[in-house]
Protein backbone atom coordinates (compact mmCIF):
# COMPACT_ATOMS: atom_id res chain seq x y z
CA UNK A 1 0.00 0.00 0.00
CA UNK A 2 0.76 3.77 -0.46
CA UNK A 3 1.68 6.26 2.28
CA UNK A 4 0.26 9.80 1.09
CA UNK A 5 2.13 13.07 2.02
CA UNK A 6 0.95 15.97 1.00
CA UNK A 7 3.82 19.07 1.77
CA UNK A 8 3.53 22.73 2.16
CA UNK A 9 1.05 22.65 -0.62
CA UNK A 10 -0.59 25.60 -2.63
CA UNK A 11 -2.66 25.79 -5.60
CA UNK A 12 -3.57 28.62 -7.86
CA UNK A 13 -5.50 29.22 -10.63
CA UNK A 14 -4.36 32.49 -12.07
CA UNK A 15 -4.78 34.86 -9.72
CA UNK A 16 -7.23 32.17 -7.59
CA UNK A 17 -5.69 31.15 -4.22
CA UNK A 18 -7.58 27.70 -3.95
CA UNK A 19 -5.07 25.81 -1.41
CA UNK A 20 -2.67 27.17 1.13
CA UNK A 21 -0.19 25.66 2.75
CA UNK A 22 -1.82 22.16 3.10
CA UNK A 23 0.38 19.95 5.20
CA UNK A 24 -0.77 15.99 6.06
CA UNK A 25 -0.06 12.36 5.91
CA UNK A 26 -2.19 9.36 5.42
CA UNK A 27 -0.52 6.38 6.03
CA UNK A 28 -0.33 2.92 4.19
CA UNK A 29 -3.62 1.53 4.56
CA UNK A 30 -5.21 3.87 6.60
CA UNK A 31 -8.74 5.64 6.25
CA UNK A 32 -8.98 9.21 6.17
CA UNK A 33 -11.55 11.73 5.28
CA UNK A 34 -11.40 15.41 4.40
CA UNK A 35 -14.29 17.70 5.52
CA UNK A 36 -14.66 21.45 4.64
CA UNK A 37 -17.21 24.26 2.83
CA UNK A 38 -18.27 23.96 -0.94
CA UNK A 39 -14.94 25.53 -3.20
CA UNK A 40 -12.23 25.02 -0.17
CA UNK A 41 -10.14 23.10 -2.63
CA UNK A 42 -11.28 19.20 -1.52
CA UNK A 43 -11.30 17.74 -4.75
CA UNK A 44 -7.95 19.37 -5.96
CA UNK A 45 -6.55 17.44 -3.42
CA UNK A 46 -7.50 14.53 -4.61
CA UNK A 47 -7.08 15.49 -8.07
CA UNK A 48 -3.37 16.05 -7.23
CA UNK A 49 -3.26 12.74 -5.51
CA UNK A 50 -4.59 10.84 -8.62
CA UNK A 51 -1.62 12.98 -10.95
CA UNK A 52 -4.91 14.65 -12.59
CA UNK A 53 -3.13 18.07 -11.66
CA UNK A 54 0.11 19.66 -9.79
CA UNK A 55 0.73 21.91 -7.52
CA UNK A 56 1.57 24.96 -7.95
CA UNK A 57 4.25 25.41 -4.56
CA UNK A 58 4.72 22.44 -2.54
CA UNK A 59 5.10 18.56 -3.27
CA UNK A 60 2.47 15.35 -3.17
CA UNK A 61 4.34 12.37 -2.92
CA UNK A 62 3.05 8.95 -2.92
CA UNK A 63 6.07 6.27 -1.26
CA UNK A 64 7.69 9.45 -1.32
CA UNK A 65 7.84 10.12 -5.15
CA UNK A 66 5.93 12.62 -6.47
CA UNK A 67 2.40 11.86 -8.15
CA UNK A 68 3.59 13.44 -11.77
CA UNK A 69 1.22 12.02 -13.79
CA UNK A 70 -1.98 9.63 -13.19
CA UNK A 71 -1.02 5.84 -12.11
CA UNK A 72 -2.97 2.67 -11.78
CA UNK A 73 -2.23 3.01 -8.60
CA UNK A 74 -4.08 5.53 -7.31
CA UNK A 75 -7.96 5.07 -8.79
CA UNK A 76 -10.11 8.31 -8.74
CA UNK A 77 -13.93 7.65 -8.01
CA UNK A 78 -16.32 10.46 -8.38
CA UNK A 79 -20.08 11.13 -7.56
CA UNK A 80 -21.41 10.34 -10.97
CA UNK A 81 -20.43 6.54 -11.89
CA UNK A 82 -19.11 7.38 -15.41
CA UNK A 83 -20.34 3.24 -16.52
CA UNK A 84 -20.88 3.10 -20.43
CA UNK A 85 -24.41 2.83 -20.93
CA UNK A 86 -23.76 0.68 -23.91
CA UNK A 87 -22.22 -2.09 -22.06
CA UNK A 88 -22.85 -4.84 -19.75
CA UNK A 89 -21.85 -4.66 -15.89
CA UNK A 90 -18.85 -7.03 -16.64
CA UNK A 91 -17.79 -5.29 -19.68
CA UNK A 92 -17.68 -2.24 -18.06
CA UNK A 93 -15.85 -3.71 -15.09
CA UNK A 94 -13.72 -5.63 -17.24
CA UNK A 95 -12.58 -2.66 -19.49
CA UNK A 96 -9.47 -1.72 -18.11
CA UNK A 97 -8.15 -5.14 -18.32
CA UNK A 98 -9.30 -5.85 -22.11
CA UNK A 99 -7.45 -2.07 -21.98
CA UNK A 100 -4.27 -4.09 -20.70
CA UNK A 101 -4.92 -7.40 -23.32
CA UNK A 102 -5.49 -9.23 -20.36
CA UNK A 103 -6.57 -13.17 -21.80
CA UNK A 104 -10.61 -13.40 -21.57
CA UNK A 105 -10.62 -16.16 -19.18
CA UNK A 106 -8.31 -14.46 -16.68
CA UNK A 107 -10.81 -11.52 -17.14
CA UNK A 108 -13.79 -13.39 -16.48
CA UNK A 109 -12.29 -14.48 -13.33
CA UNK A 110 -11.16 -11.39 -12.26
CA UNK A 111 -14.71 -9.74 -13.14
CA UNK A 112 -16.60 -12.35 -11.35
CA UNK A 113 -14.13 -12.26 -8.14
CA UNK A 114 -14.73 -7.93 -7.92
CA UNK A 115 -18.21 -8.50 -8.09
CA UNK A 116 -18.59 -11.28 -5.72
CA UNK A 117 -16.78 -8.18 -2.94
CA UNK A 118 -18.91 -5.66 -4.21
CA UNK A 119 -22.27 -7.93 -4.12
CA UNK A 120 -23.10 -8.21 -7.84
CA UNK A 121 -22.88 -11.28 -8.51
CA UNK A 122 -25.31 -12.41 -11.10
CA UNK A 123 -25.64 -9.14 -12.42
CA UNK A 124 -23.09 -9.41 -15.13
CA UNK A 125 -25.43 -9.07 -17.60
CA UNK A 126 -27.29 -6.31 -16.73
CA UNK A 127 -26.76 -3.00 -18.23
CA UNK A 128 -26.48 0.22 -16.42
CA UNK A 129 -29.93 1.40 -17.54
CA UNK A 130 -31.32 -1.48 -15.40
CA UNK A 131 -29.49 -1.22 -12.21
CA UNK A 132 -30.44 1.39 -8.84
CA UNK A 133 -28.57 4.42 -8.34
CA UNK A 134 -26.48 2.14 -5.71
CA UNK A 135 -25.56 -0.67 -7.49
CA UNK A 136 -24.55 1.69 -10.49
CA UNK A 137 -21.67 2.96 -8.10
CA UNK A 138 -20.93 -0.56 -6.38
CA UNK A 139 -20.19 -1.20 -10.40
CA UNK A 140 -18.16 1.75 -10.61
CA UNK A 141 -16.14 0.34 -7.10
CA UNK A 142 -15.63 -2.47 -8.71
CA UNK A 143 -14.20 -0.96 -11.95
CA UNK A 144 -11.58 0.90 -9.58
CA UNK A 145 -10.59 -2.59 -7.56
CA UNK A 146 -10.33 -4.47 -10.31
CA UNK A 147 -7.37 -3.20 -11.09
CA UNK A 148 -5.76 -4.02 -8.08
CA UNK A 149 -5.16 0.05 -6.59
CA UNK A 150 -2.50 0.79 -4.01
CA UNK A 151 -4.94 4.26 -3.08
CA UNK A 152 -8.27 4.81 -3.54
CA UNK A 153 -9.83 8.68 -4.25
CA UNK A 154 -13.45 8.83 -3.39
CA UNK A 155 -14.89 12.06 -4.48
CA UNK A 156 -18.23 12.29 -2.76
CA UNK A 157 -19.11 8.74 -4.04
CA UNK A 158 -22.22 8.46 -2.17
CA UNK A 159 -24.02 12.08 -2.74
CA UNK A 160 -26.50 11.20 -5.10
CA UNK A 161 -27.61 8.30 -3.04
CA UNK A 162 -30.91 8.48 -0.95
CA UNK A 163 -30.23 8.22 2.90
CA UNK A 164 -30.91 4.66 2.84
CA UNK A 165 -28.92 3.47 0.32
CA UNK A 166 -26.28 5.57 1.14
CA UNK A 167 -26.08 3.93 4.45
CA UNK A 168 -25.67 0.84 3.47
CA UNK A 169 -22.58 1.57 0.91
CA UNK A 170 -20.95 3.15 3.83
CA UNK A 171 -20.95 -0.42 5.70
CA UNK A 172 -20.19 -1.78 2.38
CA UNK A 173 -17.10 0.55 2.12
CA UNK A 174 -16.07 -0.37 5.53
CA UNK A 175 -15.49 -4.35 3.77
CA UNK A 176 -14.16 -3.75 1.34
CA UNK A 177 -11.58 -1.26 3.02
CA UNK A 178 -11.17 -3.90 5.57
CA UNK A 179 -10.95 -7.01 3.25
CA UNK A 180 -8.24 -5.05 0.73
CA UNK A 181 -6.16 -3.07 3.47
CA UNK A 182 -5.94 0.06 0.63
CA UNK A 183 -5.41 3.42 1.26
CA UNK A 184 -8.49 5.13 1.11
CA UNK A 185 -8.79 9.03 0.97
CA UNK A 186 -12.65 10.17 1.24
CA UNK A 187 -13.70 13.56 0.41
CA UNK A 188 -17.31 14.34 1.68
CA UNK A 189 -20.05 17.14 3.35
CA UNK A 190 -21.51 14.95 5.37
CA UNK A 191 -20.09 15.14 8.97
CA UNK A 192 -21.49 12.20 10.01
CA UNK A 193 -20.25 10.12 7.08
CA UNK A 194 -16.31 11.11 7.56
CA UNK A 195 -16.85 9.85 12.02
CA UNK A 196 -18.61 7.18 10.82
CA UNK A 197 -16.10 5.78 7.96
CA UNK A 198 -13.01 7.16 8.44
CA UNK A 199 -10.12 6.69 11.05
CA UNK A 200 -8.52 9.94 10.79
CA UNK A 201 -10.60 13.23 9.55
CA UNK A 202 -9.03 16.75 8.36
CA UNK A 203 -11.54 19.93 8.87
CA UNK A 204 -10.23 22.23 5.84
CA UNK A 205 -11.37 26.06 6.32
CA UNK A 206 -12.92 28.04 3.36
CA UNK A 207 -11.19 29.32 0.63
CA UNK A 208 -8.13 29.38 -0.22
CA UNK A 209 -8.31 25.81 1.84
CA UNK A 210 -6.19 24.95 4.88
CA UNK A 211 -5.96 22.31 7.70
CA UNK A 212 -7.45 23.82 10.52
CA UNK A 213 -8.05 20.89 12.22
CA UNK A 214 -6.97 17.08 12.60
CA UNK A 215 -9.10 14.61 14.51
CA UNK A 216 -9.13 10.95 15.10
CA UNK A 217 -11.79 9.00 15.41
CA UNK A 218 -10.74 6.29 18.00
CA UNK A 219 -13.51 4.39 17.71
CA UNK A 220 -14.15 0.86 17.10
CA UNK A 221 -16.26 -0.81 14.21
CA UNK A 222 -19.04 -1.05 14.05
CA UNK A 223 -19.59 2.33 14.98
CA UNK A 224 -22.98 3.43 17.01
CA UNK A 225 -24.00 6.80 15.29
CA UNK A 226 -25.56 7.71 18.56
CA UNK A 227 -23.21 6.81 21.29
CA UNK A 228 -21.49 9.12 23.48
CA UNK A 229 -18.04 9.49 21.57
CA UNK A 230 -19.99 9.65 17.93
CA UNK A 231 -21.51 12.41 19.12
CA UNK A 232 -18.30 14.21 21.03
CA UNK A 233 -16.50 14.06 17.58
CA UNK A 234 -19.15 15.40 15.41
CA UNK A 235 -19.90 18.32 17.31
CA UNK A 236 -16.19 18.72 17.44
CA UNK A 237 -15.89 18.91 14.11
CA UNK A 238 -18.98 21.30 13.17
CA UNK A 239 -17.14 23.60 15.82
CA UNK A 240 -14.12 23.69 13.80
CA UNK A 241 -16.13 24.16 11.01
CA UNK A 242 -18.21 27.19 12.75
CA UNK A 243 -21.53 25.64 11.17
CA UNK A 244 -24.22 28.42 11.17
CA UNK A 245 -21.55 31.29 10.04
CA UNK A 246 -21.19 29.62 5.97
CA UNK A 247 -23.19 26.43 4.71
CA UNK A 248 -20.87 22.70 4.24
Amino acid sequence: MQEIRIERVTKRFGALEVLSDVDFTIGKGEFAAIVGPSGCGKSTVLRMIAGLDKPTEGKVLANGKPTGKPSPERVLIFQEHALYPWRTVEDNVGFGLELAKVPARERRERIDEVLEKVGLSGFQHYYPSQLSGGMKQRASIARALIMNPEVLLLDEPYGALDAITRLTMQNELIKLWRGTGKTVLLITHDIDEAVYLADTIYVMSPRPGRIISRVHADMPRPRNRNSTEFIKLREQIMDHLDIGTYSI
